[in-house]
């Protein structure tokens, strides 16, 4: 018996809101025409009060007179200024402070990160206290404290700090020489950024070749030694001259610097070259310190002065004797790069007759005349923002280098790398690829905290621009919206910049 088939060809039609794909589409569109429902009541909210007020918007308040003062600017400011350059005063100190900050800060930040693990009890534990104490402090009160109980106790003008280099500080700030050049300094500018450029490329295709064939080419090696030769001169002579002017009775300087620097660089060339690091070491420790000490505390002694000075010195001396590599030819000769990178420039000084001089504070009657003067507002709070974001990035290195499995340490050690080594040729670069990222957050958080700068004076953009000029115009909507996007564009540049970076030193999986 035949059985009917009533079933048609075609399955019957579901409904479209059982799609899934139908519904994620649907309801993304009521999202979004939510949310520009919402924006559009808040524009128009916003324009029947600023219409019932009878405020009208726009940008064209830039345009007027400000009429008021700013107390540091980078260029000339004066009451008949506009708007706009107050904006741009506060927007360029603000990023003045974010990349001093964030130059000093990475500097510091890395030191106390790789501080915290060393093996040396001392420094570990003053680390840790470091990054501990300072982190945990709320960042507007270690400001408070920088500016009102350190920088504002200083001193009056005419008692004030004279530091080596003929710095001053005060209760007005810091008081610096000012560079006065020519236009044919130019030049020595562009052979700056040429030799530096020219310097990476060279110490990148020797290790490239290094990588390859286990040696570096014998070119680099024979410039290497001539540059270690000229390096060693011209550093043991300026270090020398300096050392022996701290004794004046000890006779002519000059020549003296001239026979030490001589036979230092007769030593490169012998078996006992290792000794040459650690004389050098204890002449600039001795120098440096010497300066340091006695301008800071003039009341000192000089005898005082000289004998800390000279521990000092030792003390430096001994630890570059300590590091000293007896089996340098597999290091890289740092001194050809660094030949390549001052030589070229000071010989285009030379050849193109380049001027480059300093134009000295000098205490006139009431304050400081001529130089560069840093107020204590800017001071504070680059030192603050430094000291307080250097601790968290401690954090992320000390984390990024406890990521590295302990076997790639184990196998640089079974390759005879010294612990620096380690450090800068296996654990630092695989640590990178986990430091980066939190790095960047730190980097965002500093430039964002430098608004805080409004709580101690500091005309930075929030202060000059979303106070001073929002009070005087009461365009509360423009300048809070041209502000954000300062800040909105700082940060974007800022991640990009970072993610590009990020991606550089990430590994490459096989």
């Amino acid at each position: 018996m035949a059985m009917q088939d009533n079933t048609s060809g075609t399955a019957p039609r579901s409904s479209l809101l059982n799609d899934p794909v139908f519904r994620g589409i649907l309801y993304q569109v009521i999202v979004a025409l939510l949310v520009i429902g919402f924006f559009g009541w808040l524009v128009m909210n916003t324009a029947a009060n600023l219409a019932a007020q009878n405020k009208t918007t726009g940008f064209d308040f830039l345009f007027r007179t400000a009429g008021f003062d700013i107390s540091f600017t980078l260029f000339p400011w004066s009451r008949t200024s506009f708007y706009w350059q107050a904006f741009l005063a506060g927007l360029l100190n603000t990023l003045l402070v974010a990349v001093v900050g964030i130059f000093f800060a990475t500097i510091l930040g890395f030191t106390l990160g790789i501080a915290r693990l060393s093996s040396n009890w001392l420094i570990s534990r003053f680390a840790t206290i470091y990054v501990e104490t300072i982190r945990n402090i709320p960042l507007l009160l270690q400001l408070f404290f920088w500016y009102f109980a350190v920088l504002k106790a200083m001193p009056a003008v005419r008692e004030s700090f004279h530091l080596p280099l003929d710095i001053f500080v005060n209760q007005r700030g810091l008081m610096v020489p000012r560079p006065l050049i020519d236009h044919e300094f130019t030049w020595v500018l562009v052979a700056i950024a040429v030799s530096v450029i020219a310097a990476i490329a060279i110490a990148r295709w020797a290790m490239s070749v290094r990588t390859l064939t286990g040696s570096y080419p014998q070119a680099i090696i024979l410039a290497a030694r001539v540059a270690n030769a000229l390096v060693t001169f011209g550093v043991g002579y300026v270090a020398a001259w300096l050392l022996v002017g701290m004794a004046p009775d000890m006779g002519s300087a000059p020549v003296i610097a001239l026979i030490v620097a001589l036979v230092l660089t007769a030593v490169t060339f012998t078996p006992y070259a290792l000794y040459v690091k650690p004389v050098l070491a204890f002449m600039i420790a001795t120098v440096v310190v010497g300066f340091l000490v006695g301008g800071m505390f003039p009341a000192l002694p000089a005898a005082v002065v000289t004998i800390g000075s000279v521990l000092a010195g030792v003390g430096f001396g001994w630890v570059q004797l300590e590091g000293a590599d007896r089996a340098a030819e597999g290091k890289f000769p740092i001194a050809l790069p660094l030949l390549v990178a001052i030589g070229i420039p000071v010989l285009v000084y030379w050849l193109t007759g380049a001027s480059l001089q300093f134009e000295i504070p000098e205490l006139n009657r009431f304050n400081f005349k001529g130089g560069i003067q840093l107020p204590p507002e800017f001071v504070a709070l680059v030192f603050g923002l430094t000291i307080y974001t250097a601790s968290f990035i401690a954090e992320n290195v000390r984390g990024g280098i406890q990521a590295v499995s302990h076997g790639q340490t184990e196998a640089a050690q079974s390759l005879g790398l010294k612990e620096g080594d380690r450090l800068r040729l296996v654990i630092v670069p695989q640590a990178m690829r986990v430091i980066v990222p939190p790095l960047t957050s730190q980097y965002l958080n500093l430039t964002k905290n430098s608004s805080l700068g409004a709580a101690i004076g500091y005309p930075e953009l929030v202060n000059v621009f979303t106070g001073t000029t929002l009070n005087q115009t009461g365009k509360a909507i423009e300048v809070i919206a041209l502000t954000m996007a300062v800040y909105l564009t700082f940060s974007l540049l800022t991640s990009a910049f970072m993610n590009w970076y990020n991606a550089r030193v990430a590994l490459v999986e096989r």
